[in-house]
C-alpha cells in the first residue's frame, strides 16, 4: 500500500468518529511528542545489549510496533492537516540532509552537520 493510501485510510478512520474537531496541529503535535515519549520507554535504563534482545521478546517488539503505529498516525494527519503531500514531505527531507550530511564527509559518523 502507498503511503497516500495508508494516510487516506487514516483520515477516513478519523472521520467515521468525528475527531477531527481534536486535530488541529497543536494537539497532533503534542500527541506525536507524547507517543514518541512512550516509545523511548520501551528503551529507558536499557543497555545495547538490552535493547538488541527487546528484537526477540514478542512483547516489546509488539509494545514499539504500537507506539511507532501511533506515531506514524500522528504524522500523517499532521501531514494532511497542512495539505503537504507525504512523499514529497520525506523526499524533500532527504534532500536538505544529503546536503547537510555528504556522504564524503559523513559516511560512518555521528557527528552534527555543523561539524563539517
Amino acid at each position: 500500500m502507498h503511503i497516500e493510501e495508508l494516510q487516506e485510510r487514516i483520515i477516513d478512520f478519523r472521520n467515521e468518529r468525528d475527531w477531527a474537531q481534536y486535530h488541529n496541529p497543536k494537539d497532533l503535535a503534542i500527541s506525536l511528542s507524547l507517543e514518541a515519549a512512550e516509545l523511548l520507554e520501551i528503551f529507558q535504563w536499557k543497555n545495547g545489549a538490552e535493547v538488541e534482545a527487546l528484537k526477540d521478546d514478542t512483547e516489546s517488539l509488539e509494545r514499539t510496533k504500537e507506539e511507532l503505529g501511533d506515531i506514524l498516525i500522528y504524522a500523517l494527519t499532521l501531514v494532511h492537516e497542512f495539505n503537504f503531500d507525504p512523499s514529497e514531505v520525506i523526499l524533500g527531507k532527504i534532500a536538505i540532509n544529503a546536503k547537510k550530511y555528504p556522504v564524503e564527509r559523513a559516511k560512518g559518523k555521528a557527528d552534527k552537520y555543523t561539524v563539517y
